[in-house]
């Protein structure tokens, strides 16, 4: 199941968000939230908003399918990456957040696959003729991070109790978190873009051992912070059909 192109891109993730409903699984969450993602990247490509549109479209394809192959390998029991079986594995715990289960998901799907897809899309010293449309996807996202909150806002209504416990607004740590994970995978796709593939493979099994350990520090906070998930956890919905539908409708 690999795309060819954005328009199946947006295709395949409407075929994971119908399974998800019909089975009501938190495996929707993402894709939901993925496939605004996509449509606010089409509309930048279509309305020339990147330096170059044709690779654009295939990095998004491209990078799409990262996320595609690691389900369709954990569906049929095939060993995936540890990031991802552990964000997959994660879809089975009803007592994760909603914030979690996408954080592991971005945490996956940046962290990990981001710098591998620009790399081999972009080897050698053309990684650097890529650096200035992977920085204006940090605009696109920086749109959708307000309505992706009033979402969480409506579904999780005690979430602004991460504001106080943190000691600041959520969209500085959302929005903060997002760019690190970019800027780090940009980072990894600088070093990725001049290594032969056996060196490659080496340094991503590196990568995907500390996404996994971050993963796994989402997926279960320190006891002090696992006190204030639960008192969260008590005030949102529990309707994972309502959910996964108000994530998959902030892009009009």
């Amino acid at each position: 199941m690999l795309a060819k192109n954005t328009d199946e891109v947006i295709q395949y993730l409407d075929n994971i968000i119908a399974e998800a409903i019909a089975e009501r699984s938190r495996r929707g969450f993402f894709a939901a939230l993925y496939r605004q993602v996509t449509l606010k990247v089409k509309i930048g490509i279509k309305h020339g908003f990147f330096d170059d549109s044709a690779r654009m479209e295939e990095f998004t394809t491209q990078f799409a399918n990262r996320y595609f192959r690691a389900l369709d390998d954990y569906q049929k029991n095939i060993k995936s990456t540890r990031s991802w079986q552990l964000t997959f594995d994660a879809v089975q715990k009803p007592d994760l957040l909603i914030l979690q289960h996408l954080l592991l998901a971005i945490n996956s799907h940046i962290n990990l696959d981001l710098g591998i897809v620009a790399a081999k899309l972009c080897p050698g010293e053309k990684i650097h003729t890529l650096r200035d449309d992977f920085i204006k996807i940090n605009a696109i996202l920086n749109d959708l991070l307000e309505p992706t909150e009033m979402v969480l806002g409506q579904m999780s209504p005690l979430i602004e109790i991460l504001d106080r416990f943190g000691g600041r607004k959520d969209e500085i740590i959302f929005n903060f978190s997002i760019r690190k994970a970019r800027q780090a995978a940009w980072n990894h796709a600088k070093i990725l873009a001049y290594q032969t593939p056996e060196i490659q493979q080496d340094i991503i099994t590196v990568i995907d051992s500390k996404v996994s350990f971050l993963g796994r520090a989402i997926a279960n906070p320190n006891r002090t912070f696992d006190r204030v998930v639960e008192l969260i956890k008590k005030s949102e919905s529990d309707d994972t059909v309502a959910i996964i539908n108000a994530l998959n409708t902030i892009v009009k």
